[in-house]
Order: C-alpha cells, then sequence, then structure tokens
C-alpha cells in the first residue's frame, strides 16, 4: 500500500510504500475511494493537537470498501462501502461511555491522529466504528460528511432550535451545515474573513441570507452562533451578535486564545460552549438526514501524493468547501 505519513510534526508527510496491514479482532481492512481533509489534519500536522503517535497516517474523513476483515465481522460485509470518522474506538467502560457520552470517553482512539487514518490507499478501522454508505454517489462528495458534516451537526444540535443561525467561517463544516438550515427552514447569516468575497459569494449561492466579513455586524441579531474557524478572537464578536438567551457554540477542535471581555457579553443568559468529537449516534442520525437535505458537498480533489498541496491550499485558505485526496 502507498501512504502520505507525517514523520514529526511541523514537517511535510512523506510518501511511503508499506505492506498491506492485516485487520485484528474486530476490525475491517478498507480500500480508500477518498479521504477528505480536514482543519483537525492541519491541527495534527501542525502540532496544534499535542502527543499524536508518530509516525502516524492522518485522514478522518475516509469512504471505501471493506476488503478483508477480522476475527469476530461477517466475512459477508467484504464489498461493502463504508465511512470512517474521527471517533475510531471507544473504551465502553468508562463513566462517559456508561452515560452515552462516548465522545469524552477517557480512553479513546482518534482515526488519523492515535490510529493510522485514510491519507492512504488502504487502512484498518474497528468495525464498531464505521457506517455503512450508499453504493450509488462519488466517494469524493461523500467523504467531507464524515467529519465537516458529523461536527457541524453536533454543533447544529447543540446551538439550539433557533431559526437564526451565524456561521462564523464558511469553510468545508459550514458549507454542509447551511444546508441543513435551509432545509430546516432556518435562516442563515455567514460570517467569512474579513475580505473574502468569494466565500461570501459561495454562501450566498447555498441560501444564505445574509453574507459578510467576520468584524461585521450582522442586519439582525441572532439566535445562535457556531464558530468553526479556529480564532478565539471571534467569540467576542459573537456574543456580541446573539440575542439574549442565545447560544455560541465553538464547533472546532483547537483554538487560538480568546481575549479578555466584558461580562456583559455573555450576561442576559447567553451560553458559550464547545464541542467535542463525536458519537456513533451523531453519525447515524446525520447520515440519514444528509440525503433529505439533499446535502451537495463542494470538493476539490488532490492525488495522494498531493497531500501537502491540499494541506497549504487548506491552510491559505484557498478552497471552496472541503480538499478529497483521491488514491
Amino acid at each position: 500500500m502507498r501512504a502520505m505519513v507525517l514523520r514529526a510534526v511541523r514537517m511535510p508527510l512523506v510518501l511511503e510504500e508499506r505492506p498491506l496491514p492485516s485487520p485484528g479482532l474486530g476490525e475491517i481492512r478498507v480500500q480508500v475511494e477518498a479521504c477528505a481533509v480536514c482543519r483537525t489534519d492541519l491541527h495534527v500536522v501542525d502540532g496544534d493537537l499535542p502527543n499524536p503517535k508518530l509516525p502516524i497516517i492522518p485522514g478522518h474523513e475516509i469512504v471505501g470498501r471493506i476488503d478483508a476483515v477480522g476475527e469476530g465481522v461477517d466475512a459477508r460485509r467484504i464489498g461493502e462501502r463504508v465511512g470512517i470518522p474521527w471517533l475510531g474506538h471507544t473504551c465502553g467502560r468508562c463513566p462517559y461511555c456508561a452515560s452515552r457520552r462516548e465522545n469524552l470517553c477517557d480512553n479513546p482512539l482518534f482515526t488519523g491522529y492515535t490510529r493510522d487514518g485514510g491519507f492512504a490507499t488502504h487502512t484498518v478501522a474497528d468495525a464498531a466504528y464505521a457506517f455503512g454508505l450508499p453504493d450509488g454517489p462519488d466517494p469524493t462528495a461523500l467523504a467531507p460528511l464524515l467529519c465537516a458534516g458529523l461536527i457541524g451537526w453536533r454543533s447544529l444540535v447543540a446551538a439550539g432550535s433557533g431559526m437564526d443561525i451565524g456561521l462564523y467561517g464558511f469553510g468545508a463544516a459550514a458549507h454542509i451545515v447551511a444546508q441543513v438550515c435551509i432545509w430546516q427552514g432556518r435562516r442563515v447569516f455567514a460570517f467569512t474573513r474579513p475580505g473574502d468575497r468569494a466565500a461570501q459569494d459561495f454562501a450566498r449561492t447555498l441560501g444564505a441570507t445574509w453574507a459578510g466579513d467576520s468584524d461585521q455586524a450582522a442586519p439582525e441579531l441572532l439566535d445562535a452562533a457556531i464558530i468553526f474557524a479556529p480564532v478565539g478572537e471571534l467569540v467576542p464578536l459573537a456574543l456580541r451578535a446573539v440575542k439574549k438567551g442565545g447560544r455560541v457554540v465553538c464547533g472546532g477542535i483547537h483554538m487560538s486564545d480568546i481575549p479578555q471581555f466584558p461580562y456583559r457579553l455573555l450576561w442576559e443568559e447567553r451560553h458559550l460552549l464547545s464541542v467535542a468529537n463525536l458519537t456513533r449516534q451523531d453519525a447515524r442520525d446525520f447520515l440519514s438526514i444528509a440525503p433529505k437535505a439533499q446535502i451537495r458537498t463542494e470538493t476539490t480533489r488532490y492525488r495522494l501524493d498531493a497531500a501537502n498541496d491540499a494541506l497549504e491550499d487548506l491552510r491559505a485558505g484557498r478552497l471552496l468547501g472541503a480538499a478529497v485526496l483521491v488514491p
């Protein structure tokens, strides 16, 4: 198999030839059809997330077909198309797992961070954490649903049932969540990097009611805001943008420091919260909704050996939607 491997943080990935891995107990081996490139991959590569398993194959928005199974997995699953997300395994025993909060598990494994991921022609996954996907759609279009879609969905649920939703950072996650909001009958207000007219136009083509710079005020107060950009300075701006009792959800796994802000921005029962990882139920819920909402993902394809180019384009903000590696 071929894989793009991170050997040291803050260094480029290296293309390697490796033996095909064998699935163990309860595992499947998947021939990768597509793997989207997530900002979390960038945080792993850039050293923002501590203690990755090195060397590591990044990538956790994986679409592929099972080509081998380990002990305990039905061999009839060979040939099935599956999606493999960020949450790769949980212990099932800690208080969080026992209370249906496996996203907070004390002893988890994360795909592309603490176990090898999908920047490769093949990968091995825990069969219980892989989800069946339809055969028909283009795997490139499906791949961003496995993290941008899932974490966006969890963030939207955390944001509550308000009708006017602000999205800060209009990238892979926001462009999916915006479509869900509009399908649900909500209004979307898109906040982008100052001056990023392409992203603002893109948001409007997807049905956003308003799109503007992140340092601008929306034309009216919002019920909730979700911050996908890893920029702590956006938190006070988002709190200022929501109504009394409104919610601000931080949807990223990493964010720069939040600056000091006056208590009056939080007062009047505004809520500031984060989401962490995802649960398998999140995946089941969202993957059942995605076809009903007729979600269309905007993607840019890259060859596997161009993974460093995809990461750099993401880092520089040159993408609309999501980058996807196609081995």
